[in-house]
């Protein structure tokens, strides 16, 4: 009785859910992940029904930019009132605390001015949460969204930077496509950050995709920067709502992320994360059986993920934000902000593959904001900013700093190792199962701490793998040379054509010589 009515005292959000909660033994908004939160679940599938009707009813042909901007605001303002309660206050104060940087100070110097105080306020919500409220615990976690929103804002600054305070000249590609050439109004801005498409759960996406979105014109400005001329043919080839609706991809996605959610709630419980420090089980357990349940263990923990994301991908893409040109054969693409791909995950055979897939429009935000505008040090800087950015538990510092260890020690072995196997198919197999057992075991061994959070577990699963991982990565970035090519591929790309996004950490993987990055 007492742990039900301190489950209750502890809902920031609407209660309306409460009977469903119990009768799922589900709680409201205090669990071990946002996913399996009634609330945010509820939500998100009202938010996927809205998208449906947002797209067929306030269609672009149909309705204004004004209106679509307008039930797009108070629509992801009312789901996060539902979530989180008055915490929703937070999404307002610190938009509007950067809007009013960016009127005041003047487009010199106002993408600075907003990093630092959107990172600020969020880091003053998360210390505030984790060392004042709950520790360890999720309830109520309103700095979520607000992670989001603090993409949106130091994107959108630095991108209306780009346009509106630097010559055409030093922009590359990609920085041409997105950068904003007026200031957005209140209302767009406000709507970019907290539209209920994303508010919740994201994912990022860039200001003027989203603006093009609203006003039925999508890549209009992706297309125009490819070659300076508007492509009309091109986008009147574009998918229209009257002979095509991404039914199909949006059932898949819908039918993954449940899928996801199912595996999750299933197994979360059988290999839990925290066993791996459990004195017995490190004690009377051999070393190989300690790997394998390793990887079980913290393969079990990231369908709560997937299920979180694609769910988010398939509600814009039911409201048609994503679409992301065709392939080859013609078929329409809506992975324009998928934030994942799941195959390529579990089936990554290096550490840059495996990064190169998971959260992607984060690392689209930490190359854009960080790694390609940083004079020194990009590297460091950007595992700096995305250890800030998660949050304040210390465990998320130690898989970072683990982090640019091993990354540079899988480039050195890339650069060295990878071209001896590639001389036939049978031996490239060979390196390809290899490297797949080692990536997987070192995304776990990496990401444990993150799990969870604490110096103290985190030191002691380092401690009873006698940080041979650390150890053995120094050894092999040591021992194994790779030439420092960054800052002059950093130069050409600015004459390049453009090229898809990249993880911030696998700018690394550049540093190699062409020749090895095209094999």
């Amino acid at each position: 009785m007492d742990s039900e009515d301190s489950r209750s005292a502890a809902c920031t959000g609407s209660s309306l859910l409460q009977p469903v909660s119990e009768i799922t033994d589900l709680p409201l908004d205090q669990c071990v992940s946002v996913c399996v939160q009634v609330n945010f679940v509820v939500c998100q599938l009202c938010a996927l029904l809205s998208a449906f009707w947002f797209r067929l009813f306030l269609h672009p042909s149909k309705t204004s930019p004004f209106i679509r901007h307008m039930v797009a605001t108070l629509l992801g303002l009312y789901f996060a009132l539902f979530c989180f309660g008055w915490y929703a206050l937070h999404f307002l104060v610190q938009s509007g605390l950067t809007y009013g940087i960016m009127i005041l100070t003047g487009v010199e110097h106002m993408h600075k001015y907003c990093l630092l105080v959107a990172l600020s306020y969020l880091s003053l919500c998360q210390i505030t949460r984790v060392y004042v409220f709950d520790y360890g615990m999720y309830s109520a976690d309103f700095t979520g969204p607000m992670m989001v929103i603090t993409q949106k804002i130091t994107s959108l600054a630095f991108e209306i930077h780009d346009g509106m305070a630097r010559k055409e000249d030093n922009l590359t590609p990609g920085q041409k496509i997105l950068a904003i050439r007026r200031m957005p109004s209140l209302l767009e801005y406000f709507s970019y950050n907290c539209n209920f498409l994303g508010i919740l759960a994201g994912p990022t996406c860039s200001y003027n995709d989203y603006i093009a979105f609203i006003e039925g014109d999508p890549r209009r400005h992706r297309d125009q920067g490819t070659d300076g001329k508007s492509s009309v043919k091109r986008r009147q080839s574009e998918p229209s709502p009257n002979r095509f609706f991404p039914q199909t991809e949006v059932v898949r996605k819908v039918t993954t992320s449940f899928f996801c959610l199912l595996v999750f709630l299933l197994v979360c419980k059988v290999f839990p994360v925290e066993r791996n420090i459990d004195d017995d089980f490190i004690s009377n357990t051999t070393f190989y059986s300690r790997v394998v349940y390793l990887y079980l263990s913290m393969l079990t923990t990231r369908p709560k993920y997937y299920f979180v994301w694609t769910l988010a991908d398939a509600i814009n893409n039911a409201a048609g934000f994503g679409f992301n040109g065709y392939d080859s054969d013609g078929s329409p693409r809506w992975d324009l902000i998928s934030n994942l791909r799941i195959l390529n995950i579990e089936f990554a055979t290096s550490f840059k593959v495996f990064l190169d897939n998971w959260n992607i429009q984060t690392a689209h935000w930490l190359k854009r904001v960080c790694y390609e505008r940083c004079p020194y040090h990009p590297t460091a800087a950007t595992f700096i900013l995305s250890a800030m950015w998660h949050g304040a538990y210390p465990g998320y510092y130690l898989t970072f700093l683990t982090g640019i260890v091993i990354t540079l020690a899988a480039r050195a072995v890339r650069h060295n190792v990878r071209p001896y196997f590639l001389q036939s198919p049978s031996h490239k197999l060979v390196y390809d199962v290899i490297t797949w057992a080692a990536t997987q075991i070192a995304i776990c061994y990496t990401v444990v701490p993150f799990v969870l959070l604490s110096v103290g577990p985190s030191i002691k699963f380092y401690r009873s793998w006698f940080f041979s991982l650390h150890i053995g990565c120094v050894l092999l970035a040591v021992a194994l040379p790779v030439k420092r090519r960054h800052l002059h591929l950093k130069d050409r790309q600015r004459n390049l054509p453009q090229e898809p996004l990249q993880h911030p950490l696998e700018a690394i993987e550049s540093n190699c010589s062409q020749k090895e990055r095209n094999t």
